[in-house]
């Protein structure tokens, strides 16, 4: 009785205050990187987020493509479904860099062809290794990388969930440019940070090059 008594969050209210929570980590750990830390009064090494909490609580995604299937069901509307399936991933660390992808999977798919949720995991799957061959062949064709070596890095970043700057990998995929190029260095910074947003978008659905 005393615990009927309790007023508990809804869950919408919550997923808000974890993606606002994650915003603000994300907004505050770019102004560190960022110029702006040089001239900010703002001790950084003083601004901690405790994060093991809402990783202990983190949504898979194979738990947002059920949750897919079973809104669709509810709702005929693919504006409201997104809406509803945006403020959930937004509030998982591991997969708001997935946002875009599954909001196209969704205006992209027939869902209501979809008769069980064994067929939207695979559905999506496949339609997700598509799109990665499809964006890696962009990326290495846009910035002239060396294919093979390309495919190499990107794949083995794959693996391990995270883009690497240590050792000659990076370097191998470069266009060829001398070191001492005024331009390398900023070359080297860009096709790293595409290639990390790249493996932060599609870490986790398999695939090949």
């Amino acid at each position: 009785e005393n615990m009927q008594a309790i007023e508990v969050l809804d869950e919408r209210t919550v997923q808000d205050y974890r993606s606002t929570y994650n915003d603000i980590r994300d907004w505050l750990r770019r102004e560190k990187q960022g110029k702006e830390a040089e001239e900010s009064d703002i001790d950084w090494d003083d601004v901690v987020f405790e994060i093991d909490l809402l990783k202990s609580q983190e949504i898979n995604l194979d738990y947002i493509l059920e949750l897919i299937f079973e809104n669709n069901k509810k709702t005929k509307s693919k504006a409201d479904l997104i809406e509803e399936i945006r403020r959930v991933i937004r509030a998982s660390i591991g997969n708001r860099a997935k946002e875009s992808l599954v909001v196209d999977f969704i205006n992209s798919t027939d869902l209501d062809a979809i008769e069980d949720k064994a067929s939207i995991l695979d559905s999506f799957y496949a339609y997700a290794q598509q799109k990665q061959r499809k964006e890696a062949k962009e990326l290495i064709e846009e910035d002239n990388l060396n294919e093979e070596e390309a495919k190499r890095y990107i794949l083995s970043s794959l693996k391990r969930e995270y883009a690497s700057e240590n050792g000659t990998e990076l370097n191998s995929i470069l266009p060829k440019m001398s070191p001492l190029n005024p331009q390398y260095l900023s070359i080297k910074q860009s096709v790293f940070q595409k290639i990390s947003s790249f493996v932060d978008k599609f870490k986790g659905v398999g695939g090949t090059m």
